[in-house]
């Protein structure tokens, strides 16, 4: 297998887990690249300057090197306009990164998704409102991996969604008009948009999307859903 050497690519770090005694392992999102493995050695080295940079969230340019699967890490360096999340909104933040380790597959480009990433990030140390940003990643992020979601049409009848109809997802037909469904057609229209501006929208859009996502992870339960989950609850005691 040929050697790759790749130079001073944007990317994010998705997680990281410590590697034998001085090293981290790096799940990557890069911009050109898809999702990547990195070895980072001897970061963990009391004199390493790259420790307190290679951390979720900042946005990095980052060089490697290698012909295995896993490649190792050979520089990296902080970018300008580098998000600064912080508070609950990290909560979300981790929750984004989980979406991407599951929806991603390794070495698959996806321009796309790395720029709705970063904007989403933008707006999270912007202080937005944390649900319409997440709703809006949710859908950009199925959009562009191919699972599709086309919000036009009802899938038997091929009619327009109406404002006033409620109707559900089915992983098997797709959008399906239903009395029990729990998005309306208007909110589907305001979701397309990424224009979640009412509450009761937002609502629709969140319980909506959860089951369009539910319906991918084959039985898999989001760890950082259930982080969220109870960090809410503390807030509202």
């Amino acid at each position: 297998m040929t050697e790759q050497r790749v130079f001073l690519q944007p990317a994010f770090i998705l997680q990281r887990r410590n590697y034998r005694e001085t090293s981290v392992l790096l799940d990557v999102l890069t911009q050109d690249f898809g999702r990547i493995p990195l070895v980072a050695n001897g970061v963990r080295k009391l004199k390493s300057n790259n420790a307190g940079i290679l951390q979720p969230f900042h946005l990095l340019s980052i060089s490697w090197a290698g012909k295995a699967e896993l490649k190792t890490l050979t520089h990296v360096e902080m970018r300008n306009n580098s998000p600064v999340v912080n508070g609950l909104a990290v909560y979300s933040a981790f929750y984004m990164n989980e979406l991407l380790s599951i929806f991603l597959h390794q070495y698959d480009p996806h321009p796309d998704v790395f720029t709705t990433y970063y904007k989403c990030l933008l707006c999270l140390t912007n202080h937005a409102s944390l649900e319409r940003v997440l709703r809006i990643f949710e859908y950009q992020l199925l959009v562009h991996t191919g699972y599709g979601l086309a919000l036009e049409y009802e899938t038997a009848t091929q009619q327009a969604l109406q404002a006033t109809k409620k109707y559900r997802f089915s992983k098997e037909h797709g959008l399906l008009e239903s009395v029990h469904g729990n998005i309306s057609g208007a909110a589907l229209h305001a979701l397309k948009k990424q224009h979640l501006t009412d509450a009761r929208m937002l609502l629709e859009a969140k319980l909506f999307m959860r089951s369009v996502i539910d319906s991918h992870l084959q039985g898999r339960t989001l760890k950082s859903r259930e982080v969220i989950k109870q960090i809410y609850k503390k807030s509202t005691k």
